[in-house]
């Protein structure tokens, strides 16, 4: 090789180590940009996780305070419903010394339509199935009675009423199912209690 290309060769050796420098300074900028961009994109992700943890906590706090509210206050309006039932029972108490029979009957009709009203706004409904077919998701069947009348399974007398709050049952009503009668007969057996018209305890 000349003594011409070894300094060309040389000059060139000495612009690239030059270069150099300048170039990892370049790459070491463009990585701390780089970073400052990620960590900037991460805080943001926090903040706006933090954020949704909040207000899911909030949300969550919310609906637990409806539904003690809720609670709370469908017993009072239950309780104030039943003070006018009360105050007639009080009232009838303290007089029966004093009354006949016939104002103690009249006294305990007229608390029987107080509990009635009550019922009515509370949503509370009366199950009263006679004559209706039986429905073991509504009734609870006492006895099975034969009738030469009746429908067999249906509600041949109820015991005692149900109730329904909503649409939910809170008690069936406690029945007498009707069956055919045995072969041969032509009545119902003796005992037989069909046409009653209230229900007993």
């Amino acid at each position: 090789m000349s003594r011409g290309e070894l300094e060309r060769a040389s000059s060139a050796d000495e612009r690239d180590s030059a270069a150099d420098p300048r170039s990892a300074m370049a790459q070491l900028e463009e990585l701390q940009r780089s970073l400052t961009d990620a960590e900037t994109r991460a805080s943001s992700v926090r903040d706006q996780y933090l954020r949704s943890v909040a207000e899911l906590d909030n949300v969550r706090k919310r609906a637990q305070r409806d539904v003690e509210n809720a609670t709370r206050y469908g017993l009072e309006k239950f309780a104030a419903e039943l003070l006018p039932v009360m105050d007639s029972l009080q009232l009838a108490v303290a007089s029966t010394t004093q009354a006949d029979a016939r104002s103690l009957a009249a006294g305990q009709e007229a608390t029987l339509k107080l509990l009635a009203r009550a019922f009515e706004r509370l949503n509370i409904k009366e199950i009263n199935p006679r004559g209706e077919p039986f429905d073991p998701a509504r009734h609870e069947a006492v006895l099975a009675q034969e009738s030469g009348t009746a429908e067999p399974n249906s509600v041949l007398q109820v015991v005692q009423y149900g109730y329904e709050l909503n649409g939910r049952l809170l008690r069936p009503a406690r029945v007498i199912v009707a069956k055919p009668l045995n072969r041969g007969d032509s009545h119902p057996r003796s005992g037989t209690s069909g046409d009653r018209e209230n229900p007993s305890e």
